[in-house]
């Protein structure tokens, strides 16, 4: 008996030795064992070893729990489902199975529900603003001003901006479109809004319309347009921020006035929000005027910051992902503006702006349907040209009751062939166009002597010089205005009733934007060019690229003489 109960324990000190060297596997280089089973097995005896301690048990057969390899087997076949298997060494110590994860993959993106455009045509053609749906206030405040009808930009813009489209609006130089864009804006904003707006912008605070000009002319042209609308009494609720002018002021009056529209200029803009003396985050409307002049590249920086900060809500992560972006433009409208929409302002639009909308004179599209040239195309292809869409575009801006001149001069006798034009023409209010700022004074200086008030604006004159002269110029002061190409966009004298290019534009963009100045807003107008005769290759260029006949004449005994019409090259 003795040797039998001996023997079995034996047995059992062979085997707890034979499986020794897992029981204490803290104590052993496990990480050498590269088999994956032997890895296994030793993860479950390393916890069968932790029970064993935790219960203060003795080391036997009952606490090994040594099990049949048909059983192990089986037992692993049926719960092995990723990751360690849980240990069944002892029922007291229990481990859930690591949960497995699917792998990563590039799931197929969902399609996008874009928002459908349902806007009534038939307002397209309204003949008053109380058809388009302004508020009272807002349109008692036209009447005053002389306005009772819109435009037919006008009246396709205020609808579509209405319903919270982001928008590209292309129309004509001098056709209205600030005001295209100003209305509905302050239609939902300030003290002139419609009466289902009372309650939103009151828990707002601070801006919540910016809109950026190229230059100061234009920037200074829409404020007064605001100040006229909103009226005298609440005047300080837009805010100019142009360069040129004394900054400290402007901040001091951003923080005195609490205005709810800026209106500037994008350096200018960018610098004073830099300086954290601009909160524009919970903006609600961004308005880029004459956006193609916008997307050069010297506005580049200040453009991507104003971008950024405008419309964005504060903590709103400006790195979550590729959602990011769409976030940010969702909670913002942007509306963009200009005479000539080339491609590269249809892929900024899209890049900016949420499904946004191109509106003309009586029509609204979606961008999506604007097709958008590959870079390269083989010359044979059709469309082929890149200035194919640049010249399209610049037919577009031009007004339509414009008619079209050029006459032959030598250099020295132009400004008096421009003297005989405009008596010839009977022009009260000329504008005269050159390429350098230099000779500006100097054909101002030969008008005078001729017997014509002439007065010249750059952009080497301050900011209080130009405000002067235009405000002296636009009250008939002055008969001519003479200047180079900073006037050639954005400036309103809706009396100009000439226009004269004494150096020719460089190309069509820059003559439609010239002849933009005069026949605003449907009244008719006239553009004549003074060339000498090596400079007439130009004119033939810009017919052919526009359009549009441009009459030889000339100017005798007080008549315009017009010549029989060139073959069209």
């Amino acid at each position: 008996m003795r040797l039998i109960i001996g023997q079995v324990h034996r047995n059992v000190l062979a085997l707890a030795s034979s499986r020794s060297c897992f029981v204490v596997g803290d104590h052993l280089p496990f990480r050498m064992l590269s088999l994956p089973r032997a890895a296994r097995f030793h993860q479950s005896a390393w916890r069968g070893s932790q029970a064993v301690e935790d219960s203060g048990s003795a080391l036997t057969l009952a606490n090994l729990e040594v099990q049949s390899k048909a059983d192990y087997v089986k037992k692993e076949r049926v719960t092995r489902t990723g990751g360690p298997r849980p240990s069944s060494r002892d029922t007291s110590y229990s481990v859930k199975p690591k949960k497995v994860y699917p792998l990563k993959t590039a799931l197929p993106k969902s399609p996008v529900v874009k928002k459908k455009l349902k806007i009534d045509e038939s307002l397209f053609s309204a003949s008053s603003f109380e058809e388009l749906g302004l508020p009272p206030l807002l349109i008692d405040r036209l009447n005053k001003e002389g306005l009772t009808s819109p435009t037919e930009v006008q009246s396709a813009s205020i609808p579509v901006i209405s319903q919270r489209h982001d928008v590209v609006i292309q129309s004509y130089t001098g056709s209205g479109k600030t005001l295209a864009y100003l209305l509905p804006i302050l239609s939902e904003i300030g003290p002139l809004k419609r009466a289902g707006e009372q309650g939103k912008s009151d828990k707002r605070s601070g801006i919540e319309a910016v809109v950026v000009a190229p230059s100061r002319e234009l920037g200074m042209q829409i404020v007064r347009e605001v100040e006229k609308i909103l009226g005298p009494d609440d005047k300080r609720l837009v805010q100019q921020l142009v360069g040129g002018a004394n900054r400290s002021r402007q901040e001091e009056a951003l923080k005195k006035n609490k205005p709810i529209i800026v209106v500037g200029t994008p350096g200018r803009i960018s610098e004073i929000s830099a300086a954290g003396k601009l909160q524009t985050h919970n903006c609600r409307f961004l308005v880029l005027d004459e956006v193609d002049q916008l997307l050069s590249f010297n506005y580049r920086e200040d453009m991507h910051r104003i971008l950024e900060h405008v419309g964005r809500r504060s903590g709103t992560s400006s790195s979550s992902g590729i959602l990011g972006p769409l976030a940010r433009r969702s909670e913002r409208q942007t509306i963009l503006v200009s005479a000539t929409i080339p491609f590269s302002v249809i892929r900024a639009a899209k890049s900016w702006g949420h499904d946004p909308v191109l509106v003309r004179a009586k029509s609204a599209v979606p961008l999506d349907s604007i097709a958008v040239p590959r870079p390269m195309l083989s010359q044979g292809e059709p469309g082929s040209d890149p200035a194919m869409s640049v010249n399209q575009a610049a037919v577009n801006s031009l007004p339509p009751s414009l008619e079209h001149y050029y006459c032959t001069s030598k250099a020295q006798h132009k400004v008096d062939t421009l003297r005989r034009c405009i008596h010839a023409l009977e022009a009260q209010t000329v504008i005269a166009f050159m390429n350098n700022t230099k000779p500006l004074k100097d054909v101002v200086f030969k008008l005078e002597a001729r017997g014509i008030k002439a007065i010249e604006l750059h952009g080497d004159l301050g900011k209080l010089a130009r405000s002067t002269v235009l405000k002296k110029f636009k009250a008939g002061e002055f008969r001519v205005l003479v200047t180079n190409e900073l006037s050639a966009r954005g400036l309103d004298v809706p009396e100009c009733d000439l226009v004269i290019n004494l150096d020719q534009p460089t190309d069509s963009t820059h003559y439609a934007h010239r002849a933009g100045r005069t026949g605003r807003l449907g009244r008719k107008g006239t553009v004549v060019s003074i060339c000498e005769e090596s400079e007439t290759f130009i004119i033939r260029k810009m017919r052919k690229q526009l359009g549009v006949p441009i009459k030889p004449c000339d100017f005798t005994e007080g008549q315009i003489n017009v010549h029989k019409e060139e073959d069209v090259e």
